[in-house]
């Protein structure tokens, strides 16, 4: 198997979902008015989709690893085509809801077994760096697919948002089906021994450090729209426009923290996490003007993406004797933390607390995070080598 074939395809699938899971942010004001529900009830879509992260994606890589790794990948695809046409032509909040969680299944499983993927495909020490590679077609997709999205929600209609998302899974599949070989084996699983590992006190700080760094992210994340809306008078075009920015935010990010935890995990999570606590501090004051939101969010969207790959190789490494399953619950713990997010900053709002104080709700998950990595730090030695996948 090529390495660049099999990254792409998995970079191509990450786009997909990257685009479904973040446009509603986006097209939060339009999809709430088209249910005819408020905003922070609308922003339960996104804690919906969090949590079927959550429950999908060690139930789907359990129920999936028997089957060869294309299958596996395949399947999970056509389950979020399935969601997003269900999305498109949901007739209220309630079924949009379901239709949602349907989406979200796929997405835990997806990213749990292509990290394996990804990193089985390159040399030990580039195993964060190809870990990024697939998630840059997350980042990417903040650039193109959901500014893009968004743009087609406002003029047209949130449903056809949907429904061409939904042709991106499509493609995806064709990828898949192209790059990765039908021999990928798969295995019946041990159910209770891979669980065993995942309680495991050093797995469980790393998880607690995925969900608080994501809650930290989707605390500002969730409710971007209107905050810009209400702190920095923007337009819907500078709406769209800050959500490129941010995207951009994200790839650089996502690639300088592979980069950085191929170097160090700890010293890469630290940093970063240190840098997202600060920036969100400062974002009220730099969503004041307009070229200090442009400034302020590409530079959050980089620390706040710039966790990901180092998080996600920390819990690997950390469960190295079941690197799938704990790669997959490891992507639902960030869902938890986007779930977290999502819930703190529309409490926030909705105690009339002000859009300012939005981000510094978010500083300070990620200041929790950071007090988790040196909690980790302190009470174990640095690990010699990155395990075997």
């Amino acid at each position: 198997m090529k390495s660049s074939a099999a990254l792409f395809a998995l970079a191509i699938g990450a786009f997909a979902i990257g685009t479904t899971e973040f446009s509603p942010m986006g097209l939060l004001p339009v999809i709430a008015d088209g249910v005819q529900v408020s905003i922070p009830t609308a922003g339960m879509l996104v804690s919906a989709y969090a949590v079927g992260v959550m429950v999908g994606a060690p139930v789907m890589t359990l129920l999936l690893s028997r089957f060869g790794k294309r299958s596996a990948l395949m399947t999970l695809m056509l389950i979020f085509t399935l969601g997003n046409l269900l999305s498109a032509m949901a007739p209220g909040y309630v079924t949009l809801l379901l239709s949602r969680l349907v989406t979200s299944l796929n997405h835990g499983a997806f990213f749990g077994i292509g990290a394996v993927v990804a990193a089985s495909v390159v040399p030990k020490d580039k195993q964060a760096s190809a870990i990024a590679a697939m998630f840059m077609g997350l980042t990417i997709a903040n650039i193109g697919g959901v500014p893009v999205a968004t743009w087609i929600g406002q003029q047209v209609g949130w449903r056809l948002a949907f429904g061409g998302t939904a042709v991106l899974g499509l493609i995806t599949m064709a990828a898949l089906w192209l790059a990765l070989p039908k021999g990928l084996p798969g295995q019946r699983p041990d159910v209770r021994r891979e669980l065993k590992v995942l309680t495991r006190p050093e797995v469980l700080l790393a998880m607690g450090t995925t969900v608080l760094g994501a809650g930290a992210m989707f605390t500002l994340y969730t409710y971007v729209a209107p905050v810009l809306a209400e702190i920095t008078q923007a337009s819907p075009g500078f709406v769209a426009l800050a959500l490129v920015l941010i995207g951009i935010g994200f790839t650089l990010g996502n690639s300088l923290g592979g980069r950085l935890a191929d170097w160090s995990l700890d010293g890469a999570t630290k940093l970063i996490l240190a840098a997202l606590a600060v920036t969100m501090a400062l974002l009220p004051w730099l969503l004041s003007t307009h070229l200090g939101a442009a400034i302020g969010l590409v530079v959050w969207g980089a620390a706040a993406f710039g966790i990901v790959p180092p998080v996600q190789m920390r819990v690997m490494q950390a469960a190295a004797q079941a690197p799938g399953l704990a790669s997959s619950v490891n992507v639902g713990a960030f869902n938890l933390g986007n779930a977290l997010g999502a819930a703190l900053g529309g409490a926030v709002i909705s105690q009339g607390l002000g859009y300012a104080a939005v981000p510094l709700a978010g500083a300070a998950l990620a200041a929790g995070g950071l007090v988790l990595v040196w909690l980790g730090s302190a009470g174990r030695r640095p690990a010699a080598s990155t395990p075997s996948l």
